[in-house]
């Protein structure tokens, strides 16, 4: 947006702001807007000094850009300010696709981030080319090919990360320390890992390991777990760690096999006067083992769904570490000039009216990780899985 475009939309649009604000609104509405306008007024002056009186000449469009970016990243570190660009991917997509966003070049790096500050990894996906370089779920990234991400939104940064198959990305990361940043070349691929894969435990627990809830994988998954029953399973471990984005419909339609009756979650959006609840329904629950879900900081958007349902059903007790807290969903809100917005306008909430986004779920029995530095290897055990299995002993089929 042109520097005249935006001052001229400031100016104008403020007088009716505060005229809406006094004249046009009653009660608790109308008191919560005249509130407001003094900071409208602070805004222009903020503005108008920095235009007038700061030490050189600015860029009136890169400091609104700045200041567009900030009211954003005020919300949640899903929604993010899109430039023209971005507006006409989406535009571009369809169905679904749009519904998530531009669609994403073939190429992936395995990394899945959000943004707390800096983007950060949220989730590394099984197999990719960011576990084999040993990245993790806290690892913060500075730079994505010399940019830095401080400006950067999640939804541009995952962008960035895709790219051709074959083509190479160079992330710059740290985990603990600011100072010790590292620079790590990965090389993007198409996905090869299986979505859903199983195996029996030497103690005759069944072990099945989601990477993400992609459609398809709810049928996949009974797939997994009617194998593990026929095979004599005793229960079965589903692990959710570190699985995250994915279709939040499918981790629904995953929860289904599992709970027979009641609330599986509920949704609202800002002109929602009630939670919209969905419910198990007519032929749901059919897989009856016992069941415990693996999860961890990583774990989020439809697994953090897929767990909270079977958790608020008593079907599962939740092992392992705090989930992420992010189970919402965004559209595009156009803006003048070509830019837009991915605001979230929904959210989802556990069978016990929890809110999920910006929460996330608490584990039922609480397992500390080791915390790994760079170049130390990890433990041979795994704690939380131990763990999962001494909870799973405890439990009685549905």
């Amino acid at each position: 947006m042109s520097s005249r475009s935006r001052w001229l939309i400031f100016l104008v649009s403020t007088p009716l702001v505060v005229f809406a604000a006094v004249g046009g609104l009653m009660g608790a509405t109308r008191a919560q807007n005249q509130d407001s306008y003094p900071h409208l007024n602070v805004f222009l002056d903020v503005l108008n000094h920095i235009r007038v009186a700061y030490v050189e000449p600015v860029d009136t469009d890169k400091v609104m850009d700045g200041a567009m970016r900030g009211l954003i990243d005020s919300l949640d570190s899903s929604s993010a300010y899109l430039s023209p660009a971005e507006v006409k991917a989406i535009d571009a997509a369809s169905g679904d696709a749009a519904r998530n966003g531009a669609p994403l070049d073939a190429g992936d790096t395995g990394l899945v981030i959000t943004r707390q500050t800096l983007l950060r990894v949220l989730a590394v996906r099984d197999g990719s080319p960011a576990a084999a370089a040993g990245l993790r779920t806290g690892d913060y990234i500075r730079d994505i090919d010399g940019k830095a991400t401080r400006e950067i939104s999640a939804y541009a940064g995952t962008r960035l990360l895709h790219g051709a198959p074959g083509s190479k990305v160079t992330v710059t990361v740290f985990r603990s320390n600011a100072a010790d940043t590292r620079d790590i070349v990965l090389t993007r691929e198409v996905p090869k890992t299986d979505l859903v894969t199983s195996k029996k435990l030497p103690g005759g627990e069944g072990y099945v390991r989601v990477v993400a809830f992609e459609p398809g994988v709810a049928a996949k998954l009974r797939q997994q777990i009617d194998s593990l029953r026929q095979s004599g399973a005793s229960g079965v471990l589903i692990d959710v760690r570190g699985t995250a984005g994915g279709s939040i419909d499918e981790g629904i339609s995953a929860a289904r096999l599992f709970v027979k009756t009641g609330t599986l979650v509920s949704r609202v959006g800002r002109a929602d006067t009630d939670k919209t609840k969905i419910t198990a329904g007519a032929g749901d629950g059919g897989l009856t083992l016992p069941v415990v879900v693996l999860i961890a900081n990583g774990t989020s958007d439809a697994a953090e769904v897929f767990a909270a349902a079977l958790a608020g059903a008593h079907r599962a007790e939740l092992v392992g570490q705090g989930t992420a807290g992010i189970a919402a969903e965004q559209h595009l809100v156009r803006l003048p000039e070509g830019v837009g917005l991915w605001l979230t306008y929904q959210r989802y909430f556990g069978p016990d009216d929890q809110p999920i986004h910006e929460r996330g779920l608490a584990p039922t029995v609480g397992v500390d990780e080791p915390f790994v530095n760079f170049d130390e290897t990890p433990p041979s055990t795994d704690a939380t899985l131990t763990k999962a299995i001494d909870v799973l002993k405890g439990k009685k089929a549905a």
